[in-house]
């Protein structure tokens, strides 16, 4: 049976998915932080560790192609980091060529077969993207936290924080989300407020977003007004790629789940809209592509999607 390998290297965690021919998922694997540029060399090991769990007891031999998807996917050519990945890839028995490929084409793929259009990222950080034919072409934002990624999770809980210390200006405790923001951080004062944030590392605001999203849900006035303003952000930095030449894609928790930030964005864009599902299962279609006629592979997506 031929089999082809997709993977999504996150900077949070690595999913692998295997797949045959024909479409059908016959394997998934999962592990820690995948992206080179921020666990270096450790990666790759990572990744190796998730797709031994996705081959399962399937034979490396038999597949036929492999496609990565990884922010940043030019720091794979540090030698350091090619050397890694050649010896996981040995490690797994595979022989067949792996591509590695930014994660914007891989969410792309997961949400839709056209092999052009635009991708909206807004998990930890936030980028969009145009996408000709499955390559990424101008992109906005995505500067990272420091200098950009509005809207996005990090963006969203840091503003929350900011805002739960303003309101910190009473003896008294805050209310509603501010209150939710101190309960989390387990602090009873303004100055234990801001010397938890100033000890955390980023990624400790990017968790607070669902608290952030939930508080809007019920009805928190400044919880709604940061996630429409997060909504309002990421429209504005799709809208900075001009029109798309096909569908939008949305990816990344805070536009593939059921949140006030998502319906913002929604609301916002006219364009035809779509969701990214899995975005190793869209590494393993972008792969079986390379081996199977394109018109088989479209008809396809659906199945492995």
């Amino acid at each position: 049976m031929m089999l082809v390998l997709g993977v999504d290297a996150g900077g949070t965690a690595s999913r692998a998915v295997v797949a045959a021919a024909d479409g059908t998922v016959v394997g998934r694997g999962h592990a820690g932080p995948g992206n080179p540029t921020t666990a270096g060399p450790a990666a790759a090991r990572a990744i190796g560790t998730a797709v031994r769990e996705a081959l399962g007891d399937h034979e490396p031999a038999a597949v036929a192609a492999g496609v990565v998807g990884v922010a940043g996917a030019g720091i794979t050519a540090d030698p350091r980091i090619a050397a890694a990945f050649a010896h996981e890839w040995a490690a797994a028995g595979l022989t067949c060529p792996i591509t590695v490929i930014g994660d914007a084409v891989t969410a792309f793929a997961a949400g839709t077969a056209a092999p052009s259009g635009a991708v909206l990222i807004a998990g930890t950080g936030a980028v969009a993207a145009h996408i000709g034919d499955w390559r990424i072409g101008r992109t906005a934002d995505g500067l990272g936290w420091l200098l950009g990624d509005e809207g996005s999770g990090l963006w969203l809980g840091l503003r929350a924080v900011r805002s739960a210390a303003r309101a910190w200006s009473a003896p008294a405790a805050p209310a509603g989300l501010a209150a939710g923001i101190a309960a989390h951080a387990g602090v009873d004062s303004r100055d234990a407020l801001v010397h938890w944030a100033g000890s955390r590392e980023p990624a400790a605001f990017a968790a607070l977003a669902p608290l952030v999203c939930a508080a809007a849900a019920a009805g928190d006035p400044l919880a709604e007004r940061l996630t429409a303003e997060a909504g309002a952000r990421l429209a504005a930095t799709l809208a900075e790629l001009g029109p798309p030449s096909g569908p939008v894609v949305l990816a990344g928790s805070l536009l593939t789940r059921d949140t006030p930030v998502r319906a913002a964005v929604l609301a916002a864009v006219p364009a035809p809209v779509t969701t990214s599902r899995d975005p190793a299962a869209g590494a393993a279609w972008l792969a079986l592509r390379t081996i199977t006629d394109p018109e088989r592979a479209a008809r396809l997506h659906a199945r492995m999607i």
